[in-house]
């Protein structure tokens, strides 16, 4: 499979905390010098785009904003499309800019309700009040649903856990902004005039990231880095396309498929 069009995560695949992982500017580096197009395609609902594009810059590469994929980004089109303008965000203040900066009211009695990774954030009170207002008949929307990631100390909870009991107690489901909903791909795929099947997601979540990408018909190459784990890889009904152990090993997985 010749590979056209890459797809790229962010952390625990390019970085691990603020830190890039070893070979991460080089395989970037790589795929400019290919003229091979590429999306950042974050499921990571703390920071704003703003936030993640300064986090890119630490390649010391060029990157656009128009290049970077968040769920934040998918949410704020699906509010906007549905002539939407005010919700309930439960999320860092980090991220309630990318809402602010786009003309959305952010209440606290919204008929939509949007869960981010909303960190120290997450108390008794914040996801009480999205309970009542989802059982009262506001709409849940997920900015993503991922068990953990990795962060500097180790691995960490992530929103799915908080979506999860808000799924539990209110008996409704919520709609899925970020990886692995198919929406999300189809967009960066869009954005590059790629085709599925001569792209290629690289990724450490092997749910999100590699099982989403490929039931899209994507190509997935699995990373051993960031939330990684040989056991879950074992365990899991995805087979993943390629497993590397590193981004480092993109460029030669590329030059092999060619």
């Amino acid at each position: 499979m010749a590979v056209h069009a890459v797809l790229l995560d962010i952390d625990g695949t390019l970085f691990t905390g603020m830190d890039p992982l070893p070979g991460s500017t080089e395989a970037i580096d790589f795929l400019q010098q290919q003229k091979i197009p590429y999306r950042f395609i974050s499921n990571g609902t703390r920071r704003s785009r703003k936030a993640v594009l300064e986090k890119l810059k630490r390649l010391n590469l060029p990157v656009r904003e128009d290049q970077i994929f968040t769920p934040a980004g998918a949410a704020i089109q699906y509010l906007q499309n549905h002539g939407i303008s005010s919700c309930t965000l439960l999320a860092t203040d980090d991220l309630k800019e990318d809402f602010i900066n786009a003309g959305i009211s952010l209440v606290h009695n919204a008929q939509v309700v949007i869960v981010a990774d909303a960190g120290d954030a997450f108390t008794y009170q914040s996801v009480n009040l999205a309970f009542r207002l989802v059982i009262g008949g506001a709409d849940l929307i997920a900015l993503e649903k991922d068990r953990y990631w990795m962060d500097y100390a180790g691995l960490s909870l992530g929103a799915g856990a908080f979506v999860a009991g808000l799924e539990y107690a209110s008996g409704k489901s919520s709609l899925l902004m970020g990886k692995p909903s198919p929406d999300f791909f189809r967009g960066a795929l869009s954005s590059m005039d790629a085709e599925p099947g001569t792209t290629l997601m690289v990724g450490d979540d092997i749910i999100t990231d590699i099982g989403g990408s490929m039931a899209c018909g994507l190509k997935g190459a699995l990373v051993q880095t960031g939330k990684f784990s040989s056991e879950v890889l074992e365990r899991s009904q995805v087979k993943p396309t390629h497993v590397l152990r590193s981004i480092m090993f993109l460029p030669e997985l590329i030059q092999r498929e060619s």
